[in-house]
């Protein structure tokens, strides 16, 4: 199937999904996950009707804007950040999906701060407990959401996570988890309220169970490009 069948392929099954559980289509977007692909794919994807696109690394995201690569759609930020990378991509995304602990939060603040502007982004839940993953435990959540709320120029518009592997009964306990979190930080934030409304989950292997369980992001690369080529080093 060529690039565009797939992202239609995708987007009817997420309104499948969508609407087996009552829910608007509308209500989610698709995040086409751009990693290793080139200028030319991430235009045709975009050509195709992706409007929002993921970046994992900062150093690819980088290349990508300067070539013009992403004109017309939302950008987020989807990888982990290290702190010392947060001046490359602070402004220069819609969103940062991957806040997973008070040192980044801060140091988000103080280039969004610098640059006088307001950063969008939502706390990354390690909701499977796994040690080889980013992520804060879903007990520190409100405490990160609260510290988010004092700060001027963040502002926190949700959670996001990449659960376990999924084994045969599939990762719909955890999605489920995931959005019962949502649900209560967004109840407990109540001057930030209206501003929650995101809740990233979901990729390639199950973004419809997400969608059945409450997402309004999901984050998808291979069922839309096919295997990724080899990547090189990380930066």
């Amino acid at each position: 199937m060529s690039l565009a069948e797939n992202i239609q392929k995708v987007k009817v099954e997420i309104a499948a999904a969508a609407r087996e559980v009552g829910r608007v289509p509308e209500e989610i977007t698709l995040v086409a996950a751009t990693k290793t692909q080139s200028d030319e794919t991430i235009r045709a994807a975009i050509a195709a009707g992706i409007t929002a696109c993921g970046e994992n690394r900062v150093q690819e995201m980088t290349a990508h804007l300067d070539a013009d690569a992403y004109v017309g759609v939302q950008l987020h930020f989807i990888g982990h950040l290290q702190t010392n990378k947060v001046n490359k991509v602070v402004g220069r995304v819609d969103l940062i999906e991957s806040v997973d602990s008070l040192r980044l939060l801060e140091a988000i603040e103080k280039q969004a701060a610098k640059l006088d502007l307001v950063q969008d982004i939502l706390i990354e839940v390690n909701v499977g407990g796994e040690e080889s993953k980013s992520g804060v435990r879903a007990d520190q959540v409100e405490t990160l959401a609260r510290k988010a709320l004092e700060l001027p120029h963040v502002r926190l518009r949700g959670l996001m996570a990449i659960p376990p592997v999924a084994g045969e009964k599939g990762n719909r306990g955890f999605f489920r988890e995931m959005y019962q979190l949502y649900v209560d930080i967004k109840q407990k934030m109540v001057d930030n309220e209206t501003d929650i409304n995101c809740l990233s989950m979901g990729m390639s292997a199950d973004y419809a169970d997400a969608v059945r369980e409450g997402a309004t992001l999901v984050r998808v690369g291979t069922a839309l490009f096919g295997p990724r080529p080899v990547q090189a080093p990380v930066d």
